[in-house]
Parts: C-alpha cells; sequence; structure tokens
C-alpha cells in the first residue's frame, strides 16, 4: 500500500484540469455517485489526498466527517470562489483544529475597536 496519489472528485467540468497536474480524475455529479467513488478510493489504499468538489463535498458532510477520523487519505473540499463557502469553511476547521486557533481568518473585533 503505497499512499502517493492524488484524485479529484467532481463535476467534468471542473475537475478536468486536474489531469494536467497529474491528479487522477473521477466524475460525479450527485453526492450518490461521488459517496461510492470515495469508498471505493478509501478501500484501495492508494491515495493520501482526495478533493471533492465543494457543492458535492457540502451534500456529503456526514461521510466526510466520519472519515476525517482517519488518518488517510485527507479528504479536502475545493473551495469555488464564493467567499466563506462550505470548502474554504471546512479548510478552516481543519486548520484551526491543527493549531489550536483560527489564523486564516481571525476576526477579532475586540482587538480593532469593534470596527473594521
Amino acid at each position: 500500500m503505497s499512499l502517493n496519489k492524488v484524485a479529484v472528485i467532481g463535476e467534468k467540468q471542473i475537475v478536468t484540469a486536474f489531469r494536467a497536474v497529474g491528479f487522477t480524475v473521477f466524475f460525479a455529479d450527485a453526492p450518490s455517485s461521488a459517496t461510492d467513488i470515495l469508498r471505493e478510493l478509501v478501500k484501495s489504499g492508494e491515495y493520501a489526498v482526495i478533493f471533492i468538489t465543494e457543492d458535492i463535498a457540502a451534500q456529503m458532510h456526514d461521510t466526510l466527517e466520519i472519515l476525517k477520523s482517519r488518518s488517510y487519505p485527507i479528504i479536502v473540499p475545493l473551495p469555488s470562489l464564493e467567499k466563506n463557502g462550505y470548502g474554504m469553511e471546512c479548510i478552516k476547521k481543519d486548520v484551526e483544529k491543527a493549531v489550536g486557533v483560527d489564523i486564516l481568518f481571525n476576526k477579532d473585533e475586540s482587538s480593532n475597536g469593534g470596527g473594521k
């Protein structure tokens, strides 16, 4: 079992470009098909990181939370261009869990007088 591969699961028009950088791409337009693909990838034990497009990942929240308790594979929702979408929120929580504080979006209102 070698954990040296990276996979991307999601809508064809979004994930196709990831092939150019050597990622293995899996097309899924619905959470049910993405869940099936994800299960197979986890079972294979070949992937260190699996990215899932944000729209699909948001609908698989419970499944992703269960898999986050494992060391591998690391499953990361791909943030969309929307500000503060599901993908970015997941990354924020993971970073905060790893470092203990919110270093990405620290918005401590009290430190700047309550305003901008």
